[in-house]
């Protein structure tokens, strides 16, 4: 089993973006994972200062639910080909907690949002994380219209994929890292970099 937890960018009420990360929490529900929901609209990270991480607002309470989490989903929307501003905070207040752990994407766009996606996934890969090969971007409306609760079955299908992948790989991922942080002798892996008596 796997700790999954999503996190949301987006500071609309009726974000598409957080709403399809809850659809696919719940998928993964469905595959084994304990699942939670961090939605930075509403628990707000202060703008990051390098000197005072731990001053930031919320800061202790985030960094638990990452901490907890095996996999994390990033969500977000497509702001000009890049990550909405409380995504990319979110990054920068952490580093080493991303370690060892698998990252997914979601990103809502009219144009795929690769871009965004490439972004996320080169800021989690510096932090020594594991990505999915693939990740989910989705036009609000038509792929899914939450408001109408009509989903396209195509896309339907790969939410699930994402969902059974991102605990499968995660709880196999995971494993692995805790065992090579502590084994001994430290075997020659990334992993011997984060334990303690390295």
């Amino acid at each position: 089993m796997t700790n999954n937890l999503g996190v949301s960018g987006s500071q609309r009420s009726n974000s598409q973006s957080r709403r399809l990360t809850e659809r696919l929490l719940a998928d993964a529900q469905g595959f084994g994972a304990e699942t939670r929901l961090l939605d930075l609209g509403v628990t707000k990270l202060s703008m990051l200062h390098p000197e005072q991480y731990e001053a930031s607002t919320n800061y202790e309470a985030v960094q638990e639910l990452v901490v907890w989490a095996d996999v994390v989903v990033l969500a977000t929307s497509d702001y000009h080909g890049g990550m909405a501003a409380p995504i990319k905070n979110f990054l920068d207040h952490f580093w080493e907690e991303f370690a060892g752990k698998l990252f997914g994407f979601i990103v809502a766009s009219h144009e795929k949002g690769l871009t965004v996606q490439d972004q996320m996934r080169t800021a989690v890969r510096q932090c020594y994380a594991w990505s999915l090969p693939y990740g989910i971007g989705f036009h609000g409306g038509k792929d899914v219209d939450f408001n109408k609760g009509t989903i396209e079955p195509a896309f339907e299908k790969r939410v699930q994929m994402m969902a059974r992948d991102l605990t499968v790989y995660g709880a196999l991922l995971s494993q692995q890292f805790k065992n090579d942080v502590t084994a001994k002798p430290l075997p020659p892996t990334f992993a011997a970099k984060f334990n303690p008596e390295s």
